[in-house]
């Protein structure tokens, strides 16, 4: 892969996670903090300002607090960088595969961001649902993530993650 294509991706793509992350956060922090609950479409969609100190779905939000920072802060940290390096180093890895990566990259980096500047917490504010079936509350670091998961099982359910179609060698 030409080293311009894979520093675009690798780095740009993150990048635009984190900034419309940090965006959508202090945006959510100004005018959400105090508003309460505030619904669109027939309430399917949801504002609502919260701050999760766990992981998904507050998963590990009641760990002992001295080691929430260890686990959440250190070991993700460890595995983005380690992310990092597999993306850069990988020669032969096609640019869906790479995108995809690079989305839970900069979702991750968001998120890690938001831990170390926020006292261990992450601002969520986005809800989806219909009634009382609803989603947990999440933020654009959270929905690069999954777009990122989605896109890689996707590639791998429909044999696309080789080549992909996009380059004969399987390389972007």
């Amino acid at each position: 892969m030409k080293t311009l294509k894979k520093f675009v991706i690798v780095f740009l793509v993150p990048l635009g996670c984190v900034g419309g992350d940090r965006v959508t956060k202090n945006m959510a922090r100004h005018s959400l903090a105090d508003a309460g609950t505030i619904g669109y479409l027939g309430d399917t969609f949801r504002l609502q300002y919260a701050e999760n100190a766990g992981g998904f779905l507050s998963l590990g939000a009641t760990i002992p607090g001295h080691l929430r920072p260890w686990i959440f802060s250190g070991f993700v940290g460890g595995l983005l960088l380690a992310l990092l390096i597999y993306l850069l180093g990988a020669r032969r890895m096609n640019r869906a595969r790479r995108l995809a990566l690079s989305l839970v990259l900069g979702g991750g980096l968001g998120n890690l961001w938001d831990r170390i500047f926020n006292d261990g917490r992450v601002v969520d504010f986005m809800n989806l649902g219909i009634g009382s079936l609803r989603t947990g509350i999440f933020n654009v670091a959270d929905v690069a993530i999954t777009a990122g998961l989605v896109w890689l099982a996707w590639l791998s359910l429909t044999g696309s993650a080789g080549s992909g179609g996009l380059d004969p060698a399987g390389r972007l």
